[in-house]
């Protein structure tokens, strides 16, 4: 007659969230740098937005999958795929796909999709405030950079929100960073090296 032993086996895989933040921070100082014309073009923003903003966080939400992390797997890979379309939007602006595509663009498109990213960023918005003040803020800026950004393509304020977009999106970059070092310090550290601010404790007790 045979026994039989069961063993649990616990898996620990590191917090995925600081490469996520890096791959946001990124992304974004370079293309904000572009928006407020400290740079012109976008052909060096397309790799950026490929493979920081887009794979890196998709990385981050797979992890975060792994994790049973929700709200990150959700927040990481709805932003990484929406990096992946702004980079292949761009490539059709350049004409990398050919002058017909090039040709047919209609802007307006792109604000019903920054229209939507802009509910979705909403919602996320009151799930950050359950995690901690420096994500939070990142997704307030998120909603203006949102805000800005579908406004300016329906045409509606003479490019005042454009500049609006670019604002938020150079201080989610600032933000991001300060983020991404925090989760890599306190962690490495083990102790609060970089504090990021107590939930609000109002949705969820």
């Amino acid at each position: 007659m045979s026994s039989q032993s069961y063993q649990n086996v616990k898996i620990v895989s590191a917090d995925p969230s600081a490469i996520g933040l890096f791959g946001l921070a990124i992304v974004t100082l370079v293309a904000s740098s572009q928006k407020l014309e400290i740079t012109s073009g976008l052909s060096y923003v397309v790799p950026w937005a490929i493979f920081l903003g887009a794979f890196a966080q998709l990385f981050a939400c797979i992890q975060d999958a792994k994790h049973n992390n929700t709200f990150g797997m959700t927040a990481f890979g709805a932003y990484a795929f929406f990096w992946f379309a702004m980079g292949s939007s761009w490539l059709i602006k350049l004409g990398v796909f050919g002058p017909e595509l090039a040709s047919t663009i209609d802007v307006k498109q792109m604000g019903f999709a920054f229209l939507g990213y802009l509910v979705f960023t909403l919602f996320m918005t009151l799930g950050a405030m359950e995690t901690h003040k420096v994500l939070f803020t990142i997704f307030v800026l998120i909603d203006f950079l949102f805000l800005g950004l579908t406004l300016d393509s329906f045409g509606v304020g003479g490019g005042v929100f454009h500049t609006v977009a670019a604002i938020a999106e150079m201080g989610i970059a600032i933000v991001s960073l300060y983020g991404c070092g925090a989760a890599v310090l306190n962690a490495h550290f083990g102790r609060v090296f970089l504090p990021v601010g107590a939930p609000f404790k109002i949705f969820k007790k």
